[in-house]
């Protein structure tokens, strides 16, 4: 089903509302609209994107995961991958996901649609002696021992 929304119901709701700005305001004005609407979203995801860049090493330089700043990441991905795309609906999408404000809130609507559990240990990691309640999950223990040879001297 959403192969034939994108490849079928996009395409000719696109078509049809480019016919229907370029009958309101012309042919010429409606290229124009759409090719400016491309280089316009451009320059904005490539501010964005690198503010993005600085926010995420600032987080990890600050010692946490930047889960906020890699889904901005892949937003202002689709974002660009929508303005390049010709036609006036997916250029509103575009432009959307360039909003700082709606990117919060459709993560916070993907976080509350997805459930992730980890236990966290001391370093960050899972935590020992978390059991799965998979039955095809096997929980070990190990110890690492450092083998003297493998020094440097």
């Amino acid at each position: 089903m959403p192969f034939f929304i994108i490849f079928v119901i996009i395409p000719l709701v696109e078509i049809m509302v480019f016919m229907s700005v370029g009958e309101w305001v012309g042919l010429w004005k409606t290229l124009f609209l759409a090719f400016f609407t491309a280089v316009l979203g451009g320059y904005i995801i490539k501010y964005q994107g690198l503010h993005t860049i600085a926010a995420m090493q600032s987080a990890s330089g600050q010692g946490r995961m930047p889960v906020n700043e890699i889904f901005d990441g892949v937003c202002l991905i689709a974002a660009g991958a929508t303005l390049i795309t010709p036609g006036f609906v997916t250029d509103s999408i575009g432009f959307l996901l360039l909003i700082p404000p709606v990117r919060a809130v459709l993560r916070d609507v993907i976080k509350k649609r997805t459930e992730i559990h980890m236990a966290m240990g001391p370093n960050g990691g899972r935590a020992q002696n978390t059991p799965s309640n998979d039955p095809n999950v096997i929980d070990i223990e190990y110890e690492k021992i450092d083998d003297p040879t493998d020094q440097q001297e």
